[in-house]
């Protein structure tokens, strides 16, 4: 006699019903004939042996709710979210190497042995929903120590004179913030110190053993964050790297020096798994990349496909491109999809090397046109994921794609199910 059992996820640390597919994953064309022609947004994309079952991926984002760089039952529920809802990847946020390189005091990190068994708590939950996650290791630079965004809400409702600057006593350190160059962003930031080659080697370090870290951890994925004005990105830049040895200046070899040696490193102590970078295609400072006697004003397209192109002799996997954050002043022109062309720019210069990209992507059909015309691999969303945590299937419902739903959420899904379109 046949026995009919809510199968559990092989191994997993404790009872959950299993998923076959995964969820997010596109079902058999055999038995839902409409798969036979998959939207672009719904073709799997394998890199390193990793297979994420669709195109949507979930950017990091600060959560601001660590407990000394541990994460909490706030991110295992947030990112098990996403997890149950079909993300194509998931990436956690930014995690930073060493205590120093936080943004704020609540910020999360993988400097100590200590931070992996609330992380590995998430991993496993995720990876028993079938899902793909990755982390993103950060260091702030001359942006650390700083507000989460509603703590600097409250103090500039005060009569405290605005400053996103937290204090020692607000559980900052201002006198422990380090850069390339000894240039604040803002006046409310606080003024770094010059990192020495002592510290660069420190720092470096705290890259390879967060990396490691992220092993034990069982990640799928690193992204090295180069992006928003943060130290890698800091030391890219000719507006914050003013440096007169051989890790800055005019010369964009120096100034790319550091950051090539830090991805090095990862690349090898991460092994033979997916390494993804995040920069930004552009600063949107005033005037051009290039000043009229040669010299670089700013950074921009024409250093970051330069750059792009020594990440991937290094064999990095993926870059993720987004643009700005190093430049107070910086004017973008904020609109639908407004950074997928630096991400265009990338993939028409690599045409081999995965491109992701960013930036108020907030339709399935803005998402699987861009996807669809080659001009990025992967769409990543933060925003509309927190708005829409079901993004993925209602993009699927949108697109005509049968795409298998959580057991659990079934009823909610029926129409994904139908074996007619």
């Amino acid at each position: 006699m046949s026995q009919f059992i809510n199968k559990a996820v092989p191994g997993a640390r404790e009872y959950y019903p299993l998923n076959e597919p995964s969820i997010g994953s596109t079902m058999s064309p055999d038995t839902f004939p409409r798969n036979k022609e998959l939207p672009a947004l719904f073709k799997p994309l394998t890199i390193r042996g990793v297979t994420f079952p669709n195109r949507i991926w979930v950017s990091p984002m600060c959560q601001y709710s660590s407990d000394n760089g541990h994460a909490t039952d706030w991110h295992l529920v947030h990112i098990g979210g996403f997890a149950t809802r079909g993300a194509g990847a998931i990436c956690m946020e930014a995690t930073a190497p060493v205590p120093e390189g936080r943004i704020s005091p609540e910020d999360a990190g993988l400097w100590t042995d200590s931070q992996i068994p609330p992380l590995k708590r998430i991993v496993e939950f995720a990876h028993a929903q079938g899902a793909k996650i990755g982390v993103q290791i950060a260091h702030a630079g001359r942006k650390a120590s700083t507000f989460a965004p509603w703590v600097y809400s409250d103090a500039a409702r005060t009569q405290r004179a605005p400053t996103w600057t937290a204090q020692e006593n607000e559980n900052g350190w201002p006198n422990e913030v380090y850069a390339p160059s000894s240039i604040a962003w803002s006046d409310e930031y606080p003024t770094p110190k010059e990192m020495d080659e002592k510290h660069l080697q420190y720092v470096e370090d705290a890259f390879v053993s967060a990396a490691k870290r992220a092993i034990e951890a069982g990640f799928d994925f690193i992204e090295l964050h180069g992006a928003h004005g943060y130290l890698i990105h800091e030391f890219l830049s000719p507006l914050s790297n003013t440096r007169k040895d051989q890790f800055g200046g005019q010369p964009l070899e120096n100034r790319m020096r550091w950051p090539l040696r830090v991805v090095k490193a990862v690349r090898a102590a991460w092994g033979d798994r997916p390494l993804f970078v995040r920069l930004s295609g552009r600063e949107w400072a005033e005037g051009p990349e290039k000043a009229d006697d040669g010299t670089w004003a700013q950074w921009g397209l024409e250093q970051t496909n330069i750059f792009v192109g020594e990440l991937e002799k290094l064999g990095v996997d993926l870059v993720d491109v987004s643009s700005g954050g190093n430049w107070a002043a910086q004017k973008i022109p904020v609109g639908p999809g407004f950074q997928v062309p630096l991400a265009e720019s990338v993939k028409k210069a690599y045409a081999q090397l995965p491109v992701a990209t960013v930036g108020l992507i907030t339709t399935p059909q803005q998402a699987n046109e861009i996807v669809e015309k080659g001009r990025a691999d992967a769409v990543f969303l933060a925003r509309e994921f927190i708005r829409t945590p079901g993004f993925v299937l209602n993009a699927a419902q949108e697109l005509g794609v049968a795409v298998k739903p959580a057991v659990q959420y079934e009823r909610g899904w029926m129409t994904l199910l139908a074996t007619q379109k």
